[in-house]
């Protein structure tokens, strides 16, 4: 992951013991766990927790939680993690909208904002509305309303390190609507062209949805534009459809929206936002999320995860990782041919799974399209011999039942002409709802910091 001024006292502590140690205190939860209890589970000296535990309570991420009888001597002190004391942005650049959550240690939502979008639209409109919905989720949330960044509770104290914050969490975030015309051209701008002379935010013209309540008062931003000055947060999370380069942040040619690619869209938004940015596709995103979710993720080290929204793609979770390939390209479940000479899809091939079901979805035929999402899940099944098939996106979720019957039916079917002792791979909706890839996102930035997986 790339450095930046936000977060950076928080990222600089990723070490793989304080991970080990911070992932303890995330999953005991308010009750908390003693350091003994920290040693014994990591294998680490009793020596050394006392000193990352010491480390953390400074930095204002544990705190204590009370004292706990032990077998013998004084009572045992418990610590707890102190989810408020870092924050990540996770946003979901969907073809047609952008759906961003500020969500804080334990994954928790503390902030949300949906906006109409064109992926289309061209890089200046994208990138700003990335930019401004970031913004106003962080000002919202963890600047207070005079539009400082002032509160003793959320500043980084003079020694650099992070106090425990004591986050205002916001009522519901209104739904904004941001202008974002297609240009004539239907190009993507240069990288040079992102940033308005004055770097202010671009006016918004667009109606505002009929279901949308009205703001109470304008948003109050960080003084200079940039997010660094929130000391909570450790930067953004943006998944959105592939294919793209993970590590570099850059993308390539975005299926339906080929004039993006060598878009470097993680140094735009870098540059424009001045905190750390880490870009992924979104079915990447959604698994990852899935595996670093603890109780709420899979029991399972191996699955996969369809999404079906306004496109089609997987995420592939291997061993307990997210595998991306490579050269970060796996995944384009979507674009896999099972009809020759069958109809366009926006990918340029013929036949895609993606093209048969979203037209199989546009006739109203759901029960076609599930069992061509499910034709698809059983080649991955037999490919990768996964446990496990999760489907997600908002499809999916507009008929959940018919997509579970349709898809498991056809694993079935497999199953029981292969034999064996195991049964059909189950098939089941992936928990997160509409939110999932965006909370995902935030993951990018959260799980490293536990041991979860690498995000950047």
């Amino acid at each position: 992951m790339r450095g930046g001024a936000g977060g950076a006292n928080l990222l600089a502590l990723r070490s793989h013991n304080t991970a080990l140690v911070l992932d303890l205190l995330r999953g005991a939860g308010a009750e908390g766990i003693s350091r003994l209890e920290l040693a014994e589970r990591t294998g680490l000296t009793p020596q050394a927790v006392s000193k990352i535990t010491a480390r953390l309570r400074e930095r204002g991420l544990a705190a204590e939680a009370g004292r706990r009888a032990s077998t013998g001597g004084k009572p045992r002190t418990v610590l707890r993690l102190v989810p408020e004391a870092g924050h990540a942005i996770g946003v979901h650049l969907d073809r047609d909208e952008l759906r961003a959550v500020l969500v804080d240690l334990d994954g928790a939502v503390v902030g949300e904002r949906r906006v109409p979008l064109d992926l289309g639209a061209g890089a200046d409109a994208v990138v700003e509305a990335v930019a401004g919905t970031a913004r106003e989720l962080t000002a919202a949330t963890l600047c207070p309303p005079d539009g400082s960044v002032a509160a003793a509770s959320t500043l980084r104290p003079p020694d650099g390190s992070l106090a425990a914050a004591s986050t205002l969490r916001p009522p519901d975030g209104p739904v904004a609507a941001v202008s974002t015309p297609r240009p004539p051209d239907g190009s993507v701008a240069a990288a040079s062209t992102l940033r308005p002379p004055d770097g202010s935010l671009a006016a918004a013209s667009t109606p505002r949805p009929p279901d949308s309540p009205l703001p109470a008062a304008p948003t109050p931003r960080p003084p200079d534009g940039t997010l660094a000055a929130a000391p909570t947060l450790l930067g953004l999370g943006v998944a959105l459809p592939g294919p793209l380069d993970h590590v570099r942040g850059v993308l390539h040619r975005v299926t339906g929206f080929p004039e993006w690619d060598g878009f470097p869209l993680r140094d735009a938004l870098e540059e424009r936002l001045g905190v750390p940015v880490v870009v992924d596709k979104d079915t990447n995103a959604a698994a990852l999320g899935l595996t670093a979710g603890g109780d709420r993720g899979p029991a399972t080290a191996s699955f996969a995860y369809l999404h079906l929204g306004t496109g089609l793609g997987a995420g592939l979770v291997i061993g307990g990782a997210v595998h991306r390939g490579a050269r970060t390209g796996a995944g384009e479940f979507g674009h896999q041919v099972i009809q020759l000479d069958g109809p366009p899809c926006t990918c340029g091939a013929r036949g895609c799974i993606e093209a048969l079901c979203l037209a199989a979805v546009g006739r109203g035929d759901l029960a076609e399209a599930a069992r061509v999402l499910g034709a698809g899940a059983a080649n991955l099944a037999g490919l990768l011999d996964i446990d496990l098939v999760l489907l997600g996106g908002r499809t999916v979720a507009a008929a959940p039942g018919a997509f579970v019957e349709g898809v498991g039916g056809v694993l079935d079917a497999r199953a029981r002409r292969e034999g064996g002792r195991e049964g059909a791979v189950p098939v089941r909706i992936a928990p997160g709802g509409a939110r999932g890839v965006a909370e995902g996102a935030a993951q990018l930035l959260l799980a490293p910091l536990f041991g979860r997986g690498d995000g950047g």
